[in-house]
């Protein structure tokens, strides 16, 4: 079995992980629109064309079948909904795509459509804005308070993230924001709503948990990983420790069962002191805490890699032991001397 991870970025955790999970049986594949480290430790790598150019798929397809790739995995937000969207011209040719489904990967690429997605299956969300004109009447009438995030509507990681304290804040860092997602690559998915690119939300306070809801390659449900953040580095996870997950199980289960996502799916919670569980943001790919859960014991790829060839679940892959606390090492991305 071959395995093309696309929009490999740096994850280089990734490459090895799946090589490790073929072990010998097979080889990673990655791909990039630009060179990095990550994509030298393949077995094989490409440079692909942008994204949102006309020719990606057909690129991947070509490339797939001259590789005799048999399934592609996506690591960026950005690629799940063309991949998906080209599902049929993909499984045409006999690549399978570990990609959720096309209405999952928009809803968690919008945090709008995410916001609106939670509140309609029962789950508990901050107060939440799409035009600043709403924000500040909802200010005005005393609705919600200082301090407020800033944030685009289509973004990642911690890319034009603003935490405002004041009407003046809110003014200039929202014109701010809204020039930074038009000169950054966040303008391909802002275009098609400009007046409506940022997200307006009160801040919570409270303990900032990661959770992963694992689906099978049917979109069932088979379990949930949880960890405790403690620190962040742009955007993403730095330090972690593993939890039990038993108190996010039914909000897991709740997700699952409506967003019918596949294989991984990685979510931003907040707990409050009074023990209440938020819900912000999700992501339908591997994230940047899935290596806490593999530093505790899980190995998702490697039970990819089994329901590919056709195995049943194996539990002793997907026991994580808790109270596992693990930081990220942050590797030089030279790639040639």
């Amino acid at each position: 079995m071959n395995i093309l991870l696309t929009s490999a970025g740096r994850r280089t955790y990734m490459v090895d992980y799946f090589k490790k999970a073929l072990n010998g049986s097979g080889k990673v594949f990655a791909s990039n629109s630009i060179l990095t480290h990550t994509l030298l430790q393949a077995d094989e790598y490409v440079l692909t064309p942008n994204i949102y150019d006309e020719q990606y798929i057909s690129f991947l397809v070509e490339y797939c079948k001259q590789k005799d790739i048999n399934a592609i995995i996506s690591l960026f937000d950005i690629d799940l909904p063309v991949l998906s969207k080209n599902r049929a011209v993909l499984e045409k040719e006999n690549i399978q795509l570990v990609v959720s489904n096309h209405e999952a990967t928009l809803i968690c690429n919008d945090k709008w459509a995410t916001y609106e997605f939670l509140l309609s299956i029962g789950i508990s969300q901050t107060p939440s804005f799409i035009t600043i004109q709403d924000a500040k009447e909802a200010i005005s009438k005393g609705d919600i308070s200082y301090p407020l995030y800033l944030k685009p509507r289509w973004g990642m990681g911690s890319i034009g993230i603003y935490k405002v304290e004041n009407d003046e804040e809110l003014d200039i860092l929202y014109k701010k924001l809204h020039r930074e997602i038009f000169n950054t690559y966040l303008k391909y998915e802002s275009a098609a709503d400009v007046d409506k690119s940022i997200i307006i939300q009160q801040a919570i306070k409270g303990q900032e948990y990661g959770i992963e809801i694992l689906n099978d390659l049917n979109s069932q449900y088979v379990t949930t990983f949880a960890k405790k953040k403690i620190a962040m580095r742009s955007g993403e996870t730095d330090i972690a420790q593993t939890v039990d997950a038993s108190e996010f199980e039914s909000i897991a289960k709740n997700i699952s069962a409506n967003l019918k996502h596949m294989a991984l799916l990685d979510v931003d919670c907040f707990k409050t002191d009074d023990g209440k569980i938020f819900v912000l943001e999700m992501n339908c790919r591997f994230g940047g805490q899935y290596p806490f859960s593999h530093v505790a014991g899980v190995n998702v790829p490697q039970q990819i890699v089994n329901w590919l060839s056709g195995k049943a679940t194996d539990w002793n892959l997907l026991r994580i032991q808790t109270g596992v606390s693990a930081c990220k090492e942050i590797l030089p991305t030279i790639t040639s001397k």
